[in-house]
């Protein structure tokens, strides 16, 4: 039968071990999540205090162009996003299609009909190209914002337009995150139990906070 002592050192043994792996796991998972920390962290600043700081970072470049459509005219506006795409050299499909039908409306003391008007966009960290076309012309109406380094990295910190591996490492930072939180608060505690039931009632009452504030909003 073993002693309480021995049980007591080898409770202690198993508990030191789990911490140190538990401290390396911590190291590592920071490490993976310091490069795109600084990312989000900077373009996170930027997007709250640009316009209280009024900083500049250039805006974006934009160019129009009319694009002849081809014969037969595109059906549809997938159609014309796919003629688009093709003949622009668009590195990804359209994003966004609008279809909003033919509808009279009044022009002076008169009612005229408006043709259908479609409207497409492409939308990229880099770039945002917008097609502007109503039925029945011979010509679809395009504009590209080029949006520059700051407005790009801004892009891809809200992972607009972003591809899925992209998506899926800023996923991943998110998930490391998450994962420093709670190795950082079991670090903390030691596995000691008045901390740890300091820590979780901690967490529990922050967790309560956000879903009441979430629900008075």
């Amino acid at each position: 039968m073993a002693q309480p002592r021995e049980v007591s050192t080898k409770s202690r043994s198993r508990r030191a071990t789990f911490l140190k792996w538990l401290r390396k796991i911590h190291s590592w998972v920071g490490l993976w999540g310091a490069v795109l920390g600084l990312l989000f962290g900077v373009t996170g600043i930027l997007q709250n205090h640009r316009a209280t700081m009024k900083i500049r970072v250039g805006g974006p470049v934009v160019s129009t162009v009319h694009v002849a459509l081809p014969d037969p005219a595109p059906k549809s506006p997938k159609e014309l996003a796919a003629y688009l795409r093709t003949e622009l050299k668009l590195d990804r499909a359209a994003e966004r299609t609008t279809r909003e039908p033919a509808k009279p409306v009044t022009w002076g003391d008169q009612s005229v009909i408006q043709p259908e008007h479609w409207e497409i966009r492409f939308i990229a960290p880099d770039y945002l190209v917008s097609a502007d076309f109503w039925k029945g012309g011979n010509s679809v109406s395009v504009e590209r914002r080029d949006q520059g380094l700051m407005n790009t990295l801004e892009g891809l910190h809200r992972a607009s337009g972003a591809r899925v591996g992209w998506i899926l490492l800023a996923d991943s930072f998110a998930g490391s995150m998450i994962l420093l939180s709670l190795t950082g608060v079991v670090l903390w505690t030691g596995l000691n139990r008045r901390r740890t039931v300091g820590a979780s009632i901690l967490i529990v009452s922050l967790m309560a906070a956000v879903v009441l504030a979430a629900q008075s909003l």
